[in-house]
Protein backbone atom coordinates (compact mmCIF):
# COMPACT_ATOMS: atom_id res chain seq x y z
CA UNK A 1 0.00 0.00 0.00
CA UNK A 2 1.64 3.45 -1.22
CA UNK A 3 2.17 5.64 2.15
CA UNK A 4 1.57 9.71 1.29
CA UNK A 5 4.48 12.23 1.31
CA UNK A 6 5.19 15.42 1.51
CA UNK A 7 8.42 16.99 0.10
CA UNK A 8 9.77 18.39 3.99
CA UNK A 9 13.53 19.83 2.25
CA UNK A 10 15.32 20.60 -0.50
CA UNK A 11 19.30 20.75 0.54
CA UNK A 12 21.23 22.80 -2.43
CA UNK A 13 25.17 22.93 -2.75
CA UNK A 14 26.74 24.87 -4.64
CA UNK A 15 29.72 23.03 -4.51
CA UNK A 16 28.43 19.58 -4.92
CA UNK A 17 26.73 17.98 -7.94
CA UNK A 18 24.81 15.84 -5.38
CA UNK A 19 21.26 17.50 -4.59
CA UNK A 20 19.19 16.15 -1.73
CA UNK A 21 15.30 16.62 -1.00
CA UNK A 22 13.76 14.95 1.91
CA UNK A 23 10.20 13.24 1.57
CA UNK A 24 8.18 12.94 5.07
CA UNK A 25 5.19 11.26 6.02
CA UNK A 26 2.03 13.27 5.83
CA UNK A 27 0.78 10.98 8.70
CA UNK A 28 3.37 9.96 10.34
CA UNK A 29 6.90 10.06 11.31
CA UNK A 30 9.32 8.28 8.49
CA UNK A 31 11.53 10.52 6.78
CA UNK A 32 14.46 9.50 3.77
CA UNK A 33 16.70 11.57 1.67
CA UNK A 34 16.53 11.62 -2.12
CA UNK A 35 20.13 12.34 -4.22
CA UNK A 36 18.82 14.49 -7.46
CA UNK A 37 20.62 16.34 -10.00
CA UNK A 38 21.29 19.99 -9.47
CA UNK A 39 18.94 21.32 -12.38
CA UNK A 40 15.98 19.28 -10.63
CA UNK A 41 16.70 20.87 -7.55
CA UNK A 42 17.42 23.99 -8.54
CA UNK A 43 14.07 23.71 -10.51
CA UNK A 44 11.84 22.29 -7.50
CA UNK A 45 12.99 24.92 -5.22
CA UNK A 46 12.42 27.90 -7.12
CA UNK A 47 8.57 26.10 -7.97
CA UNK A 48 8.18 25.77 -4.34
CA UNK A 49 9.28 29.24 -3.65
CA UNK A 50 6.90 30.60 -6.38
CA UNK A 51 9.07 32.06 -9.17
CA UNK A 52 7.77 32.64 -12.03
CA UNK A 53 9.37 32.38 -15.01
CA UNK A 54 8.62 34.38 -18.50
CA UNK A 55 9.12 31.46 -20.73
CA UNK A 56 7.44 27.24 -20.15
CA UNK A 57 10.76 25.76 -18.25
CA UNK A 58 10.83 21.90 -19.04
CA UNK A 59 8.11 20.37 -16.40
CA UNK A 60 5.86 23.03 -17.33
CA UNK A 61 6.74 21.67 -20.92
CA UNK A 62 5.78 18.25 -19.82
CA UNK A 63 2.29 19.62 -18.26
CA UNK A 64 1.07 21.03 -21.27
CA UNK A 65 1.70 18.19 -23.59
CA UNK A 66 0.02 16.02 -20.96
CA UNK A 67 -3.02 18.69 -21.30
CA UNK A 68 -2.95 18.87 -24.77
CA UNK A 69 -3.15 15.19 -25.18
CA UNK A 70 -6.33 15.55 -22.96
CA UNK A 71 -4.46 13.91 -19.95
CA UNK A 72 -4.80 14.78 -16.76
CA UNK A 73 -2.17 14.43 -14.05
CA UNK A 74 -3.28 12.46 -10.67
CA UNK A 75 0.02 11.89 -8.64
CA UNK A 76 3.54 10.50 -7.86
CA UNK A 77 4.36 7.39 -6.83
CA UNK A 78 7.81 6.16 -6.03
CA UNK A 79 7.46 2.45 -6.96
CA UNK A 80 11.35 0.94 -6.14
CA UNK A 81 14.69 1.15 -4.87
CA UNK A 82 16.97 -0.99 -7.01
CA UNK A 83 20.66 -0.67 -6.43
CA UNK A 84 20.53 2.55 -4.66
CA UNK A 85 18.43 3.96 -7.63
CA UNK A 86 14.61 5.25 -7.14
CA UNK A 87 12.50 4.72 -9.76
CA UNK A 88 9.03 6.27 -9.77
CA UNK A 89 6.05 6.92 -11.50
CA UNK A 90 3.90 10.03 -12.69
CA UNK A 91 0.43 8.79 -13.04
CA UNK A 92 -2.27 10.47 -15.26
CA UNK A 93 -5.68 9.97 -16.37
CA UNK A 94 -6.89 10.21 -19.64
CA UNK A 95 -10.11 9.18 -20.82
CA UNK A 96 -10.86 7.10 -17.55
CA UNK A 97 -7.63 5.35 -18.36
CA UNK A 98 -4.70 5.29 -15.53
CA UNK A 99 -1.55 5.96 -17.44
CA UNK A 100 2.01 5.14 -15.88
CA UNK A 101 4.81 6.81 -17.22
CA UNK A 102 8.15 5.91 -15.87
CA UNK A 103 9.95 8.81 -14.45
CA UNK A 104 13.36 9.85 -12.18
CA UNK A 105 11.86 10.74 -8.95
CA UNK A 106 13.45 14.34 -9.28
CA UNK A 107 11.45 14.61 -12.71
CA UNK A 108 7.98 13.21 -11.41
CA UNK A 109 8.56 15.28 -8.03
CA UNK A 110 9.40 18.72 -9.95
CA UNK A 111 6.05 17.64 -12.01
CA UNK A 112 4.11 17.51 -9.26
CA UNK A 113 5.13 20.65 -7.60
CA UNK A 114 4.74 22.48 -10.96
CA UNK A 115 0.60 21.61 -10.78
CA UNK A 116 -1.25 23.92 -8.51
CA UNK A 117 -2.62 22.60 -6.40
CA UNK A 118 0.88 20.13 -6.03
CA UNK A 119 0.05 16.28 -6.96
CA UNK A 120 -0.10 13.82 -4.34
CA UNK A 121 3.49 12.07 -3.76
CA UNK A 122 3.22 8.35 -2.93
CA UNK A 123 6.02 5.77 -1.82
CA UNK A 124 5.42 2.30 -2.17
CA UNK A 125 5.32 0.72 1.78
CA UNK A 126 8.48 -1.50 0.52
CA UNK A 127 10.59 1.40 -0.93
CA UNK A 128 9.92 3.02 2.67
CA UNK A 129 11.22 -0.64 4.45
CA UNK A 130 14.73 -0.25 2.47
CA UNK A 131 14.81 3.42 2.35
CA UNK A 132 14.76 3.55 6.22
CA UNK A 133 15.87 0.25 8.05
CA UNK A 134 15.17 0.04 11.61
Amino acid sequence: MPVRMELSRILISEINDQQIIWLKEVDGKRSFPIVIGLFEATSIERRVKGQQFPRPMTHDLILSVIELLGGEPQDVIISELREHTYYAKLRIRREGELIEVDARPSDAIAVAVTCRPPLPIYVNEEVLNEAIPE
